[in-house]
């Protein structure tokens, strides 16, 4: 076919491809148009959201006197009773546990039971709590043993003992270590290399058979994680800290005249005691500060003397104001005037901050042993001591009366040693018009009361002081039983408390505030039999 063949009439000739014409072809073809299809539109499919339930509110009654339209709503308000009840209920549940916090230590079931009947009754409640809820009755008896002080860990017959967070009364970087009988020296050698620990002393004890070290901490360690690190050396049979005890005595200037009269002679029956026995010859330990052995007063009655500590120091007030308390025959007249003494030095220091230390008082304790002293007078007081007690506890059982002041910390104090130990005779002190010192420690370690406040005694380099607390009450009692022993050499220490105690004159305050009551001397030597 030519190339200018026309096609015939009605024939559709094929289309050209635009970019490629026909070989030889000389006409251009226009490309049929693109058809581009709609787009698709996708509708998201309708969510029908019920409309909220709406709860009607509740029917309301319209008040009087108030205008149309206006609905006031009223709320029923809760009776003062139920007010009363649920104050009273809370009162209940705190107290208990806001007195354990102020008084550090746990509330018996009596004082719970008391605070409870004073929350929902009141002032009724603190009349009836003494009748329902009565305190137990302490009887002078010792138990069977000791309970270990609290902080104690006690494992295959080992003691070590960790002071708590609130216990701080205690030698900042020295402990107390006992090793087994038997224990090879390179034992301790590498216990000592392996905390940092420095031998400082060595003591054999005769009265409990034990031999204690004192060691000090070096590398910044503290006491109480030296001691947990103990813990895994087997060979260690007893740690602790070295405790403090102090006086806690109130030392007012002594007054132009020191020929004041003494109210307890008087209050004692002294004179009329005098008269049937002065304490001859009975051995009386006092464990104390220095004693001044010169004063006019105590000349003749000191037997011998014992430093502790080992260094020269001058006498100290306390320790001389306590012997002159017990045995005074110059210007002053003593409780138990022709005693013998035996002065032993514990406590070193000046005034008030004399202190003395667990392993010094035991040293102490255990030279009066060995002297056989019938009464050890302890006018200090500190915290629960396990090596402490352990040697009470000997002395006790050897027949040694054992006599301390309860303290001067207050009446919410815990119990201090060595009054509260069942051994010891606890001595409270009173005033003239026999009222209750207010600073003294309460307790059911009070046993009895005696004359301790504004009580002229001895002072160092022949002078004259008035003292007050339960130092020099103790003192007092000490000697009252120093004449009961002069009267019966063969009373045993139970003997002494229950007669001491029996014979004490009644005076107004609680049990646990001032015991059997003040210290007789006549009536005491009249109840014994010779």
């Amino acid at each position: 076919m030519g190339a200018n063949h026309r096609a015939a009439p009605g024939h559709r000739a094929a289309p050209r491809d635009r970019a490629a014409p026909h070989r030889g072809a000389t006409a251009r073809y226009r490309a049929p148009p693109v058809v581009v299809p709609p787009p698709v539109v996708v509708v998201p499919p309708v969510v029908v959201v019920p409309p909220p339930v709406v709860t009607p509110p509740p029917p309301v009654t319209p008040t009087p006197n108030v205008t149309p339209n206006t609905v006031v709503t009223t709320t029923r308000p809760i009776p003062p009773l139920v007010w009363y009840g649920f104050g009273a209920i809370g009162c209940a549940a705190a107290s208990p546990m806001i007195g354990t916090v102020v008084l550090g230590r746990e509330l018996t079931l009596t004082e719970v039971g008391r605070m409870s009947l004073s929350c929902f009754l009141g002032p009724v409640g603190w009349v009836l709590g003494p009748v329902i809820f009565p305190d137990p009755v302490v009887t002078p008896a010792l138990p069977p043993q000791n309970p270990p002080p609290q902080g104690l860990r006690q494992t295959n017959n080992r003691h070590i003992d960790i002071p708590g967070r609130g216990v701080i009364s205690f030698v900042p970087d020295e402990i107390l270590l006992e090793l087994k009988a038997g224990t090879p020296p390179g034992y301790l050698n590498g216990v000592t290399r392996r905390l940092q620990l420095t031998l400082l002393e060595t003591q054999n004890f005769t009265l409990t058979g034990r031999t204690l070290l004192r060691l000090r901490i070096g590398g910044g360690a503290t006491v109480p994680r030296t001691l947990r690190a103990l813990l895994p050396f087997g060979r260690i049979s007893a740690a602790q800290p070295n405790f403090f005890y102090r006086f806690g005595q109130s030392q007012p200037p002594a007054p132009a005249d020191t020929g004041a009269a003494q109210y307890v002679v008087r209050k004692l029956h002294l004179m009329e005691a005098h008269r049937i026995t002065n304490g001859d010859d009975v051995l009386v330990a006092v464990i104390d500060s220095k004693i001044d052995t010169q004063h006019p007063d105590l000349a003749g009655v000191i037997a011998e003397e014992y430093d502790t500590l080992g260094t020269p120091a001058p006498a100290h007030m306390h320790g001389t104001g306590m012997a002159g308390a017990i045995a005074a025959h110059a210007k002053l007249i003593g409780v138990a005037p022709k005693v013998k003494l035996l002065a032993i030095r514990a406590f070193g220091g000046e005034g008030e901050s004399a202190q003395g230390t667990t392993f010094n008082i035991l040293k102490g304790l255990d030279w009066a042993a060995s002297k056989n002293a019938r009464i050890v007078n302890m006018s200090f007081a500190g915290p629960a001591d396990p090596m402490f007690r352990d040697m009470l506890s000997k002395a006790h059982a050897r027949g040694m009366v054992l006599i301390a002041a309860v303290g001067n910390a207050g009446a919410r104090s815990p119990p201090l040693y060595p009054a509260a130990d069942p051994g010891v005779i606890g001595v409270t002190a009173t005033d003239a018009d026999d009222k209750l010192l207010v600073q003294a420690n309460r307790g059911r370690q009070v046993a009895v009361a005696a004359p301790g406040v504004q009580v002229l005694v001895p002072s160092p380099d022949d002078k004259y002081a008035f003292t007050t607390g339960t130092s020099v009450a103790a003192a007092h009692a000490t000697g009252v039983v120093a004449l009961m022993l002069a009267r019966n050499p063969k009373l045993t220490p139970d003997q002494v408390r229950r007669d001491l105690m029996r014979t004490a004159r009644a005076v107004p305050g609680h049990k646990r505030d001032v015991g059997a009551g003040v210290i007789d001397a006549l009536g005491a030597i009249n109840s014994l039999k010779q």
